[in-house]
């Protein structure tokens, strides 16, 4: 007969620190904060409606994600530099794979319009100072799992400086997790060791030139503090104008994603990968690029539209849901999400999502079919969306 007392856990001790506390992560290193979902680590895309698609509010952190982009364009890239400026406002260190100080030159500058991030605390109405006193991560706990098709029914993430209101008099604010960016401007790099540029070496037909960029990889990240967040960023992989014909050999791509995959996890908390594949090379139903969507732990797929030659397009064949809105160019396909949590999954993403590129900004928002023809209410986008009764009369 056992003596032995009831409801008294049987875990070990470790079993207590299994978790990511979302009170203990490092509030002290910029750019970073914890999941509202499961207190995981994330940072910032750069990009404020592609952290909403990842699922936590934010991209975590220990993940690489792949952009595959079709046809010529360069959107894939605007991306990047987001992904890139977002790491150097941030004080991260950011390694960019075979480009140099000149590509750095063409990141975008913060903005400083009305929609960016330098608000001042005494332009805060007294309903948005109420709204800070509630934490971020409760304030955005209902809306998880409902993905990007509630964007139009729920108010967006406040990602400007979180202002400590326990001092009324003097409130003080906090970094910004997401910033705004403009197309437009240039950023302006104040401390340039935040950038590290790895160059492809190209030794012999036989080499891997993936080695050079592993070893110096490592070498950084040995040798930096835990505190320092690195983002490796790689543009147009296996792109002839970059890499030798031999690098898109199985042996030698694939053994380096597996790698990088490794040191993801070797290293959950301080390193997080952005690449691009031109799939108008390599196309989907290859199975080395199946292989490269299965060693990525996040795949995107950019498809811009044709050019249109129509300068002024209307509302009803520009894929606008009103006159107001902007014309997309081109359609998200999601293929893969990281972990959304330890059961898997990755949210709820049945809606058709499209991005829209303009000289201020990267979104990324549900795809809505052009109004009906003739029906100018809709296109000028004067309607309340009410009945009226002539609409229900027979």
């Amino acid at each position: 007969m056992s003596f032995r007392k009831r409801n008294v856990g049987l875990s070990g001790p470790s079993a207590q620190h299994s978790k990511t506390d979302p009170d203990t992560f490092p509030a002290s290193i910029p750019g970073v904060r914890a999941s509202p979902l499961d207190g995981r680590l994330t940072t910032s895309t750069g990009t404020s409606s592609l952290d909403d698609i990842l699922g936590h509010s934010g991209f975590a952190l220990g993940n690489s994600l792949l952009i595959e982009e079709n046809g010529t364009t360069e959107f894939g890239a605007t991306l990047l530099r987001y992904f890139a400026a977002e790491g150097v406002v941030q004080a991260h260190k950011v390694h960019v794979v075979g480009f140099g100080e000149p590509w750095a030159r063409e990141l975008p500058g913060v903005s400083v319009t009305a929609g960016g991030d330098t608000a001042s605390p005494e332009s805060l109405t007294g309903h948005e100072k109420e709204r800070m006193k509630i934490a971020w991560r409760y304030e955005r706990l209902g809306d998880f799992g409902a993905g990007p098709s509630s964007a139009r029914a729920t108010p967006a993430i406040n990602r400007k400086p979180v202002i400590d209101s326990s001092n009324e008099k003097d409130p003080i604010p906090t970094t910004a997790f997401c910033h705004t960016y403009d197309l437009t401007k240039r950023l302006t790099i104040s401390d340039p060791k935040c950038l590290h540029f790895i160059p492809i070496h190209i030794n012999s037909q036989i080499e891997s030139p993936f080695h050079s960029i592993l070893q110096s990889l490592r070498g950084q990240l040995t040798s930096s503090p835990n505190s320092i967040i690195h983002r490796l960023i790689i543009p147009n992989l296996l792109s002839p104008a970059l890499y030798p014909p031999h690098a898109s050999s199985p042996q030698h791509v694939l053994r380096f994603l597996h790698s990088l995959r490794a040191l993801l996890r070797q290293h959950p908390r301080q390193l997080v990968v952005f690449v691009t594949l031109p799939v108008m090379l390599h196309p989907r139903s290859t199975g080395l690029t199946r292989w490269m969507e299965l060693l990525s732990d996040g795949v995107i797929e950019l498809s811009p539209f044709p050019y249109s030659t129509d300068t002024t397009p209307s509302a009803t064949t520009s894929g606008a849901a009103t006159a107001q809105e902007e014309k997309p160019q081109g359609m998200v396909t999601v293929h893969r999400l990281p972990v959304f949590s330890e059961k898997g999954g990755g949210g709820n993403l049945g809606d058709d999502l499209a991005f829209t590129v303009s000289r201020r900004k990267f979104v990324i928002k549900p795809f809505n079919l052009p109004p009906v023809e003739g029906d100018t209410e809709a296109q000028r986008g004067d309607g309340d969306g009410k009945p009226t009764k002539v609409d229900i009369e027979f």
